[in-house]
C-alpha cells in the first residue's frame, strides 16, 4: 500500500461540481492497494499516517501528529500511485490491487483510522474526482507498506 500523504490547512473533493469530502486542518493523503496488500497493510498505514509527527509543536518542531492536533484527515483512493514509470513512457499499472481487493483494504484503512478517534472524510472509490487543497508548509510525505521508500 502506498500513501501519499500532505499537511493541510484545508481540502476537499468534488464530483461533478459537488463536494462530497471536506476537512479543515489536517492530512490529505492518496491511498493506492497493491496486488499483494493485505489487511496488515492496511493497519500498518493507519497507524502510520494517525501518528506521523509532522505538525508544528509550541517551537515550532516537527514533534505533533494529527491525533495529537485533533485534526481531519481526508482520504482519496488512487491507484495510479502504482504506476510503475521505469520501462518506457506509459506508466505500468500491473501491480495495482483489482477493484475488489483495493475497495476493501481503503475500506479497512479508512475504518481504522476512525478508530483510532479520527474525523475522516473520502472521495469515492472508482470516481473521478477534483482534488483541492491548501498544502502547510509544504509538507509532503511519501510512505509505502513495504517498506520500498
Amino acid at each position: 500500500m502506498r500513501a501519499v500523504v500532505q499537511r493541510v490547512k484545508e481540502a476537499k473533493v468534488e464530483i461533478a461540481g459537488k463536494t462530497v469530502g471536506q476537512i479543515g486542518q489536517g492530512l490529505l493523503t492518496l491511498v493506492g492497494v497493491a496486488e499483494d496488500d493485505t489487511e496488515k497493510d492496511s493497519y500498518f498505514m493507519s497507524d502510520k499516517v494517525a501518528n506521523l509527527r509532522i505538525f508544528a509543536d509550541t517551537n515550532g518542531q516537527m514533534n505533533r501528529s494529527v491525533l495529537d492536533i485533533k485534526g481531519e484527515v481526508l482520504v482519496v483512493s488512487q491507484f495510479t500511485l502504482l504506476g510503475d514509470c521505469r520501462k518506457g513512457r506509459r506508466p505500468s499499472f500491473a501491480k495495482a490491487a483489482r477493484p475488489e481487493l483495493a475497495r476493501t483494504l481503503y475500506e479497512v484503512f479508512v475504518q481504522a483510522l476512525e478508530e483510532k478517534g479520527l474525523h475522516v472524510e473520502t472521495g469515492r472509490f472508482q470516481e473521478m474526482m477534483d482534488v483541492y487543497l491548501v498544502n502547510d508548509g509544504p509538507v509532503t510525505i511519501l510512505l509505502d507498506s513495504h517498506k520500498l521508500f
